[in-house]
């Protein structure tokens, strides 16, 4: 009997997993100091993070939202970066090749917190909103930073064609 309540179990429960995992988000651990302070901001401490995929369902990201997404350079990979840019936005780049970059439609700009210490758009230039995969929306463990990510854009880095705040 007990078999049999495993296999009933298993049978439902796996799809339902899939489906939730594939349709509302994940925990994921974030790995590096690309994007720290916001991220992993003790050397000793790693981050775990919700990522939410219905919040990118449709592919709209706001400037300063921390995102997933499919590494343009090795598609095995996910990074975590912040949304710096939107089609359409005019960027000072940080060490493109070019200084000054319009993003094209269909594409973001996204770099990490730790500047000089992240590969991000600044080595690989705009990238596609299909490769977006999630929003990063909780910091879930550990208890000790247990928080709401929140929207954040440095003066420093508002696209040149907006009024800076």
């Amino acid at each position: 009997m007990r078999i049999s309540n495993f296999l009933k179990s298993l049978i439902f429960g796996v799809p339902i997993g899939i489906t939730v995992v594939d349709s509302i988000g994940y925990i994921a651990r974030v790995d590096g100091i690309s994007m720290q302070p916001a991220l992993n901001p003790d050397r000793n401490i790693t981050d775990y993070v919700f990522l939410n995929r219905l919040a990118v369902k449709s592919y709209e990201v706001q400037r300063g939202d921390i995102v997933s997404l499919v590494s343009p350079k090795d598609p095995s990979q996910k990074i975590i970066k912040r949304v710096v840019g939107l089609q359409g936005d005019i960027i000072r780049t940080l060490s493109y090749k070019d200084h000054i970059v319009e993003i094209p439609d269909g594409h973001f700009w996204i770099e990490g917190d730790h500047t000089g210490h992240s590969m991000d758009s600044n080595n690989f230039g705009p990238v596609s909103l299909g490769l977006l995969t999630a929003k990063a929306s909780l910091i879930v463990w550990p208890p000790s930073r247990w928080q709401i990510i929140e929207n954040f854009l440095p003066s420093s880095r508002v696209p040149l064609n907006l009024p800076s705040k």
